[in-house]
């Protein structure tokens, strides 16, 4: 499996990231996950729709606790036009507590805890952290790549402006 060197960081510390890096235009690839219910969220069985897919190293961390609940605001502003995923790879079961402490309904958490699917699939497992890289894709209901951003340094917060705006936009609204 490929590896790139120094695409992320952390605290300024080069990081590892596996699997091949995904570029606008893209297919996205196949991944299997567990949803808070341990029943398997597979990309290719859900239903064709926009998405929203954040992927974050832990929800239990302060960036990645303030980035999802700021999707979560968003998704319900998008009135189910637009399906907000959250990958982590925390347990399903931390997910869960997760979602009811943040009153977090509008995102669906999704764990990659088994096998490291999504990570593997869309290039941004951490090697040297058995963790996600923080990035943030938007998928057509095609499930066609059509933005990308991966955050640089895994302690900042993404820009949710560009990510929103960039919707909107391949969206036509």
């Amino acid at each position: 499996m490929k590896e790139r060197h120094g695409a992320v960081t952390f605290k300024g510390s080069p990081l590892t990231l596996v699997g091949n890096e995904l570029h606008v235009g893209d297919k996205a690839p196949e991944f299997t996950v567990a949803a808070n219910d341990l029943a398997p969220f597979a990309l290719s069985k859900a239903a064709p729709k926009w998405r929203i897919i954040s992927s974050v190293p832990s929800l239990d961390t302060p960036v990645c606790d303030i980035e999802t609940r700021r999707f979560n605001a968003e998704a319900g502003k998008l009135a189910g036009k637009v399906e907000v995923l959250t990958v982590s790879m925390d347990l399903p079961f931390a997910q869960k507590r997760w979602c009811g402490a943040a009153d977090a309904k509008n995102v669906v958490t999704l764990s990659d805890y088994r096998d490291a699917s999504f990570g593997n699939a869309f290039g941004l497992l951490i090697k040297e952290l058995h963790l996600l890289a923080r990035s943030v894709m938007i998928v057509d209901e095609h499930n066609i790549v059509r933005y990308v951003q991966l955050v640089k340094e895994t302690t900042h917060e993404p820009d949710y402006d560009d990510v929103i705006a960039n919707l909107h936009k391949l969206m036509g609204r």
